[in-house]
């Protein structure tokens, strides 16, 4: 359908309906309404029938919801790039949950011991805050310098 309502929206566009027309010419116009919209559908049909049949051999499995941009592009185009899509959100997810069970290197109580190494260590120089920024166990390579 073309109209995406939803209950709550549905529920209040009734109230406003009773509000606005009364409770007692509500069924009356609903009925009204509705012959409306079959009136409409019987139009669009016969025109898409009539259409189909005026296209030649190659036309009668028309459907016009296919003529419509957003659809034709879903169905020419995005339906080979979907599957790869979904491969690439499955891989990412499982990506997503090795790394989460997986643990991390240096607990907590490690870095609360590094942390508090830092801060014992007297400023003296720029030796010293070598010292400070590089931890313990971090390998140094003298040719990288």
């Amino acid at each position: 359908m073309f109209i995406d309502i939803n209950a709550p929206e549905f529920l209040i566009l009734l109230v406003l309906a009773i509000v606005l027309f009364g409770p007692e010419r509500l069924p009356d116009l609903a009925r009204k309404v509705a012959k409306v919209v079959r009136y409409l559908r019987t139009i669009a049909g016969t025109a898409q029938d009539q259409l189909g049949k005026e296209l030649g051999p190659g036309f009668e499995n028309l459907d016009f919801r296919d003529l419509n941009p957003k659809a034709f592009v879903q169905k020419h185009l995005l339906a080979d790039v979907e599957p790869i899509v979904a491969d690439v959100k499955r891989e990412i997810t499982e990506a997503g949950s090795t790394i989460a069970s997986t643990a991390i290197p240096g607990s907590a109580g490690e870095m609360a011991g590094e942390i508090e190494s830092v801060k014992n260590v007297d400023p003296g120089g720029p030796q010293n805050l070598m010292a400070m920024a590089t931890p313990s166990h971090a390998p140094f390579d003298s040719e990288a310098t």
